[in-house]
């Protein structure tokens, strides 16, 4: 049965290794309304947020290496579409502390 629930992924101190934000699964279709980022350790910090395509390695980024400063927040409000298996992430220049927060429409068929 079809349903279309929203939902909020919430990842507390982001780093410099990959952090999946939404995980992608068969059979769905995500909508995302807007991701809010904010940098609660007072340094100022880089970051890139990608989508990876059926989760098969491959990125295409929404930000690559975007700037956010030492206790700033970062709103992105544009909506985009993503299926089935692909995945948004985040990752940092350098081990960091930013909260990262991401309202997204959930829809399967």
């Amino acid at each position: 049965m079809a349903s279309e629930v929203l939902k909020v992924a919430l990842k507390p101190t982001c780093s410099n290794s990959e952090v999946k934000l939404i995980d992608g699964a068969s059979g769905h279709t995500y909508t995302v309304l807007s991701i809010t980022m904010c940098e609660t350790a007072g340094a100022a910090e880089t970051f890139d947020l990608y989508v990876d395509d059926g989760d098969g390695g491959t990125d295409h980024y929404i930000y690559k290496t975007q700037a956010l400063g030492a206790n700033e927040t970062f709103e992105h409000t544009g909506k985009f579409v993503m299926e089935a298996t692909d995945h948004l992430s985040i990752i940092t220049a350098s081990s960091s502390n930013i909260d990262v927060v991401v309202s997204y429409l959930d829809q399967t068929l």
